[in-house]
């Protein structure tokens, strides 16, 4: 048993994630589930020469003193892994995220169209969010090489840890590491102003000054991709907002109504064939409407503002699940596990004349 069989194992069988365990044999997620391999139980020998097998020397003082260490890895002619090593119960652990050598284009991941208009934008925020482990560093990287096989810009990006590597096409690419190459999202932001970007993104949106520095970002003329934990449009709106004291809320407000461009929102779903999983998402685009509701601090009027804007590309995630349930993607359970309005989708599939089973 070593680490390159079980990572091209993972690859091979098309599994999201290997978590190496102790008292546990080696365990894949594949389309959402766990599947431990039929292999030995891990030793807390066996887990730690496997790991530290793949760690530099200065990644290994890191750990040891940290206790904690994410960072990448590329097996060569394999995929690329995005790594976190972490001890539990004094044995020392690793996830291991599959992340692929090719960037895939947004048609092939089922986004919605309007990306491309997104990626358009000279200016402005647009947010990629969901739950963890649904996709959103993907669905970003495909919009970055968008960009990059579109427009000549400079596109400067953030990551802890990067994950996809991005070649130079019409654009320009700097890719930074935080840890490795700065030491923070916010500080790496400040100083990327002054490095002529054109387009920054930003792995994630994790604090205060790093929403503080990207909303600046965006007002001042770049365009900002960034990811947030947040579940849809409504409360990512929210959440950044409240990350601010109360006396500066109303100012962020204006801000954001100013520079937000749109919000993607994500969901991954076993198909009903049990072959991969199905991308199903919510889209909100910055309308007139929009702006003036996150300036009045209204912000329950979105889904109906999402609604009405369905000729444009807008779609609440009831619609995604709806359309995914009619076409026989997903099944129902899946879908109803998955609504926030079960009477709404239930009147969606009643006007679609798609029958309601279990």
């Amino acid at each position: 048993m070593d680490i390159q069989s079980l990572l091209k194992l993972a690859v091979e069988k098309n599994a999201s994630d290997l978590h190496l365990v102790v008292g546990s044999p080696p365990t894949l997620r594949i389309d959402g589930e766990l599947e431990t391999l039929e292999m030995d139980v891990l030793t807390p020998d066996e887990s730690k020469k496997m790991i530290y097998s793949i760690l530099t020397q200065p990644e290994t003082e890191k750990f040891e003193q940290d206790w904690e260490l994410d960072f990448s890895i590329a097996v060569p002619d394999l995929s690329r892994f995005r790594v976190n090593i972490y001890r539990s119960k004094n044995f020392i652990e690793a996830a291991f995220r599959v992340v692929g050598l090719r960037i895939k284009p947004p048609e092939e991941l089922g986004l919605p169209l309007v990306i491309a208009e997104f990626c358009r934008k000279l200016s402005g925020l647009i947010l990629v969010t969901g739950p963890t482990g649904v996709g959103k560093t993907t669905t970003m990287n495909a919009m970055i090489d968008l960009i990059n096989r579109e427009r000549s810009c400079r596109i400067i990006i953030i990551e802890d840890p990067i994950e996809y590597i991005h070649e130079h096409k019409k654009s320009v690419i700097i890719q930074r590491e935080v840890y490795q190459d700065t030491k923070s999202f916010a500080k790496a932001l400040v100083h990327t102003l002054r490095q002529d970007p054109n387009v920054i993104c930003v792995g994630e949106m994790r604090d205060l000054e790093t929403i503080q520095t990207a909303l600046t970002a965006a007002e001042t003329g770049h365009l900002v991709l960034a990811t947030l934990h947040t579940p849809d449009a409504v409360q990512t709106i929210d959440r950044i907002i409240d990350v601010f004291p109360s006396h500066a809320q109303e100012q962020i407000r204006i801000v954001l109504a100013s520079c937000l461009q749109g919000i993607i929102s994500q969901q991954l779903l076993t198909r009903i064939d049990g072959v991969g999983r199905v991308l199903a998402t919510e889209v909100l685009i910055a309308t007139p409407a929009l702006r003036n509701v996150v300036r009045e601090a209204k912000t329950e009027q979105i889904p109906t503002i999402i609604q009405t804007g369905a000729d444009m590309g807008m779609q609440l995630m009831d619609t995604s699940l709806k359309d995914l349930y009619a076409k026989g993607v997903i099944s129902y359970e899946t879908a109803l596990n998955r609504v926030k309005d079960i009477q709404h989708f239930k009147t969606l599939l009643m006007k679609s004349g798609k029958k309601q089973t279990r």
